[in-house]
Order: structure tokens, then sequence, then C-alpha cells
């Protein structure tokens, strides 16, 4: 059984300021993200935004259950094939490649998560494809949140879309719910029966983070215990907020101010 935790007015306040910080990771990060840079470049640039704003990039020395390993970055980078938790490295950024960034930021006592793909140079045809599709999978799943809801009407819906659009859900990553710790109850699949699983209930904080492929929904992990990749290596694309269940609707926390530069399609045509 699930332990949910139920968020306070006051924890609310403080975990949006977390939040906030992590969206406003992504807008300036957006710009830099050209051919030529590489992932531990990227890296670099957030650490040092993150922690010169006050806080601490959760991912940094983070272990989890699925893993022996502590990460060893401040933010994960997953290119083209890579489906999540790409080691930001020595790799060079090339014209046509995707990149996801995922950012999460610890800032008095809360954790904020939110992720986005970009476009590196002109997108080819295909990463259009599976960047949009995955775009639209995270704005489905969002508007299922409803107090009453099931978590199974996020995963319908999401799988619903992306199968109609010829793409895959993954289904060994999910999103999470968050708060004091990174990760918490409950898991958020993106596949699912509409009608089933845990029912929503206002002060619940989670993620919506669908990953999706443009090929099948198998994965496989490398041997540094973290790079997941699609076992096809057919294109992944992911975006991700951190959400509320207000007691009418759902406050996406994570909401940025403008839109991300080099994320629209076409923004860097």
């Amino acid at each position: 059984m699930a332990r949910v935790s139920i968020k306070t007015a006051r924890e609310i306040e403080q975990m949006r300021k977390s939040c906030q910080l992590a969206a406003r990771v992504l807008e300036f990060i957006g710009p830099k993200i050209r051919p030529g840079v590489t992932t531990g470049q990227l890296d670099r640039l957030c650490h040092d935004f993150i922690v010169g704003h006050g806080a601490y990039p959760s991912p940094l020395n983070y272990r989890p259950k699925f893993s022996d390993q502590r990460y060893p970055k401040s933010i994960c980078a997953s290119v083209n094939e890579v489906v999540c938790h790409g080691i930001p490295n020595g790799r060079v950024l090339e014209n046509g490649d995707i990149v996801n960034l995922d950012i999460t930021t610890y800032l008095g006592g809360f954790h904020g998560d939110t992720n986005a793909t970009f476009f590196v140079g002109s997108p080819r045809a295909e990463a259009k494809r599976v960047v949009e599709v995955a775009r639209k999978c995270l704005d489905v799943g969002i508007a299922q949140v409803r107090p009453g809801a099931r978590l199974g009407d996020i995963g319908a819906a999401i799988q619903e879309y992306a199968e109609g659009h010829r793409c895959s859900v993954v289904r060994e990553f999910t999103g999470h719910g968050i708060g004091r710790e990174f990760h918490e109850d409950p898991h958020v699949p993106h596949f699912g029966v509409r009608g089933k699983g845990l029912r929503l209930q206002p002060g619940m904080t989670f993620t919506i983070e669908p990953m999706i492929n443009g090929g099948d929904y198998a994965v496989e992990m490398l041997d540094d215990g973290w790079t997941v990749l699609t076992r096809d290596r057919s294109l992944s694309a992911q975006f991700e907020h951190t959400l509320l269940v207000t007691t009418s609707s759902v406050d996406v926390m994570t909401t940025r101010q403008c839109p991300l530069v080099n994320s629209e399609v076409g923004a860097s045509e």
C-alpha cells in the first residue's frame, strides 16, 4: 500500500520555490544548447546556476533503489536513443540531435523536478515527430489530474495518444511522488487502464514524465548502471512537470514563464 504524503499549504508554498527554480534552470540552459557543446559543459552550467541560487542539484551523488552506484553529475542529459539518466560527459552535440535535460533542485527542504527535450540545430523530421508526441503526452496526462481521478486515467490517456501516433511508452520508468524526498509514493505509470489505480486527492504532489519512443518501448541499461537506451535504437523524447492536486483541478508547480529556446519546433531554424 502506497503511503502518499499530503502536503500542507505551508509545505506547498515552500516546495513551489524549488519547483520554480528548476523551471528557471531549463529557461537558462535552452539558449546554450547548440552544435559543438558537450553534455558535460551543459551540466556544469546548470550546476553553477543551481548552486548560485542557494540550492543543491538533487541528482548529484543520489543513489536510488535500482542502482548500486551514486549518480555522478548534477543533471541528466539523454541524447537521441538515450531514454533517461544519461550521464553528462565529453559527448559533443551535433546538428540534428535531440537532448533531454532533466533538472531537479533541492531548496528549502523540498525537491522540484522538471525536464524537456531540446533540438540541437535544425531538427530532423523524425525528431520533430517524436518530440511533439512526447510534449503532447505530458499535456494529455496533466489534463486527467483532478481530485477523485485515478492514476490509471493518467496512464491510459498518455498510452492512447502515444500509440495512436505511432509511438510507444516506456514501461520500466514512471513518474513519482515528490516533496521532502526526491522520490516518494506513488509511482505514476504512463500506461494503464482508466478507473484503476490510486485515487487522487488534494495535497498530493507528483511528477508526470512520459518517456516516448519512436519505435518499440523495450529498453536496456548500460553497464554504468544508469544510462537507459531504446533497445531498437529509435529516438526517445520526454517532458516532465511536478504537479499538485488542488481542491478542484491541478497546479503545474514547474510552469515556466516563457517558451523554451531550442525546444519549440522551428525555434532554431
